[in-house]
């Protein structure tokens, strides 16, 4: 995800301090993965350097001046052209569970418990998931959706790599 881009959009809405970017960020994208204020103030700098965004006033507060930040022309159109661009599908053409697979037939390790740890862990990841999605909002529900059927695709791989070991064995150790 672009953070720039994400928040240059919540600034559509009108002037804001870094704070409130942060917390706005948070409770709309930042549930398992909040951002940090560093990330925040470093972007906001660098799209203030761009001309993507302007200070609209300082403030004192309790520490340094908080800056109001407002989204330029520029900066509008930066975001509508980062909107209208489709997002490149994610192949996972370099998996690390791959990676793990053929190693451990390298080595001479047991790759099919390491596919029967791997689709453990999956598994409880989809319970947490699924009990997440029950529980949650419309926007959580959907960013459940979205996870819950990649680990359904990775859990299909799972199995399908399981009962294609004997030959993986057999061309990788060729």
């Amino acid at each position: 995800m672009s953070i720039g881009h994400t928040l240059l959009g919540l600034l559509e809405s009108g002037p804001s301090h870094g704070y409130d970017l942060k917390r706005t960020f948070d409770d709309h994208f930042g549930r398992d993965r909040p951002l940090h204020y560093g990330q925040v103030y470093a972007t906001m700098s660098r799209l203030l350097k761009n001309g993507l965004v302007e200070v609209e006033g300082t403030e004192p507060g309790g520490g340094p001046e908080r800056k109001r930040y407002a989204i330029t022309d520029a900066g509008i159109t930066d975001v509508d052209q980062w909107l209208g661009k489709p997002e490149p599908p994610e192949p996972y053409l370099r998996s690390a569970l791959y990676t793990k697979v053929v190693l451990a037939l390298l080595t001479g390790r047991d790759a099919a418990d390491l596919l029967d740890t791997q689709r453990a862990e999956h598994l409880r990841a989809r319970r947490t998931l699924t009990e997440r999605k029950r529980d949650g909002d419309l926007a959580d529900q959907l960013i459940c959706d979205h996870a819950l059927l990649h680990l359904e695709a990775d859990l299909r791989w799972l199995e399908l790599t399981a009962a294609r070991l004997g030959s993986l064995a057999s061309e990788v150790r060729a």
